[in-house]
Order: structure tokens, then sequence, then C-alpha cells
């Protein structure tokens, strides 16, 4: 099927909400969380969704309860309902991390309001009976009285996941890791500044919209950055190695226009295989509410004893440990 004809056959993601009964940001969620399958625009133009894809969702004998239904968010008050527990306890559920929040907002007076997936705290709540009701085990009590508080991380965890679920181009996954680096992290990891400005223009749309305030987008600004060492560190490898896929593909466009197509043999990876792909998707994360350990650790390839050195010694320097995963355990 041609360009052409698949713009023909497809409607415009406005278009496609109308169709299928959902709310702008409910058909955000379905498409991030690949309830709804989209096809590229024409020329480089926005995503579409396939006459097809509307035909097979409205098809659906649950339509549109059902899709509804999928992306459907509570926050703490109705998700403890759902669960039949106290608000109170379903926060420190959240704050230990059973739970991950799927979105947040913020309230009049600038707090942090999370909401969760209402089909992912039902499925909490019917496979883990034990954590519903009687004291909470010794490890979690000791985490909440240690001001423990799982949430912003295990959201940035999901976040990067479904973005990288959806990254069609190899510096696009990188662009989405690097959003969770402050300025200076990216700077030791992508010292090269023409390739930081590409990173910058292919940097995904924030999650929260343009608040009204400079200090609401200030707090919402931290809740995107990493902010604990190991985490910090997980992140700094990852971009490292999504970096020498992206290189081995195509350099960072320069000042002059021009795109160098073979990679820098200084900088090419070697772990790829000849016949390998040239975008390996990443793996996304674990569901919400499974252990840290489930989630996959960083495996640094072959042949990368300088990066590992370089990171090694800024451990040093701040006393970052070995990364286990990007996730809090529960």
């Amino acid at each position: 099927m041609t360009a052409t004809e698949t713009t023909a056959r497809s409607l415009t993601l406005g278009r496609a909400a109308q169709k299928l009964a959902l709310k702008p940001s409910e058909f955000d969620l379905a498409v991030q969380l690949g309830h709804v399958r989209t096809v590229p625009g024409t020329g480089g133009g926005r995503r579409r969704v396939a006459q097809t894809e509307i035909d097979r969702l409205r098809g659906a004998p649950d339509f549109p309860d059902g899709l509804r239904e999928r992306v459907r968010t509570v926050g703490t008050a109705e998700a403890a309902e759902l669960a039949s527990i106290t608000a109170n306890r379903f926060t420190k559920l959240a704050r230990t991390g059973h739970l991950t929040p799927v979105r947040f907002y913020l309230n009049r007076y600038r707090a942090v309001v999370w909401l969760y997936l209402a089909g992912e705290v039902r499925e909490f709540a019917a496979h883990h009976p034990e954590l519903l009701t009687g004291r909470l085990p010794h490890a979690l009590r000791a985490r909440l009285d240690a001001g423990d508080d799982a949430r912003p991380r295990n959201w940035r965890t999901r976040r990067l996941g479904l973005l990288l679920r959806g990254a069609e181009d190899p510096w696009a996954a990188a662009a989405a890791i690097a959003t969770l680096l402050d300025p200076v992290q990216l700077a030791e990891v992508v010292d090269d500044p023409y390739e930081r400005a590409y990173l910058d223009r292919l940097r995904p749309e924030p999650p929260y919209g343009r608040p009204e305030s400079l200090s609401a987008r200030e707090i919402s600004d931290r809740l995107l950055l990493a902010d604990e060492p190991d985490e910090i560190l997980w992140h700094r490898i990852n971009l490292a190695l999504a970096l020498d896929e992206a290189r081995a593909v195509r350099q960072a466009p320069r000042p002059d226009g021009g795109v160098t197509t073979a990679p820098d043999p200084a900088r090419a990876p070697t772990r790829p295989p000849a016949s390998a792909p040239a975008f390996t998707r990443p793996p996304v994360p674990a569901p919400a509410f499974a252990p840290a350990s489930a989630l996959p650790a960083a495996r640094p390839a072959p042949g990368r004893s300088g990066l590992l050195a370089r990171l090694r010694l800024r451990r040093r320097k701040t006393g970052l440990g070995v990364p286990t995963g990007p996730g809090r355990r529960g």
C-alpha cells in the first residue's frame, strides 16, 4: 500500500478518538498502552489510525465500554475503593512500589496527584490479598518510616518503557532516555554538542502539557529527572549503549546540513552482528506491581570497558553503587 493509499484509508488522531468514543486524554493513553495502533503519516507528518484498526476496535463485543475501561484512571481514593482498602493503606502500597502510577497532575495547591489504571488496581488486589489486611511486612514498614516513596521513580520507568516501545528510530530511543538526565549528567555522557542538540530536537513532548505557572513547571520538570544515584547510573549506561546503536545507523546532523552515514570506527559498537537489524526496540519494563528484581538488568556489551571505566570513575566521585534496575523494589 502506498503512502497516499495509507492516508486515504486512515484517520487523523482527533477523528479517530471521536470514532472510538474516547476523550483526547483517554485516546492518548490508549495509543501509549498499545490498545490503539497507529501508522506513520505521509511525509513525516503526524501519525494516523488506519480505518481497519477503527473497524477492529468498534467491532469488539464490549465496545465502547471495554476500551474506555482499559484506559480508565483513578486517583488514590477511588483506587482504594476498588481494592477495598483505606486510602492510607493504598498510599503505603504505592509508596513501596507495589502499584505504579500511569499519570499525574498538580492540584490547585500544586501537590502531585498520582493516577493509576483501574484495571491494574483490581488485578493487584486479586493477586496480593495478603497485603490488603493486617500489618504490612516489617521491611515495608521500615521503608515507610525512612520516608521512601517509589512513585516518582516507578512512574519514570513506566513512561520510559512506553516511549521506547513507540520509538521507531534509535536516535528517538536515545532521546527518550536522555530526558531522564539533567543537563550536567547528559553532557558527561554525550560530549558532542551536535549530538546533544539532535537529542533535544527529538525530545518527546512532556507528559503534563503546559503548566500555567513557573513553579508548577518546575515541580513537573523535577519529576521527569532521575534523582537517585543508582537510577542515574542506570540511565547513563543505557544512554551510552543507545547512542552506540544510533551512531551505527547514522551520525547526528551537523550545522552544514551534512550527515555522516558511515559510523565512526572509534565509536561504533562491536556487539551487533552484520546481519542484525538496524534498530532493536528496547524491552518494555515489567508489569506495574512486579518487583524491581524482575526488571531487565543492564548488560553492557563486550568491548565496553572504556565506558565502564568512565562510569566507575564517576561512581567513585559520587558514591554511586551498581544499578540493579530502574524501578524500586516492592
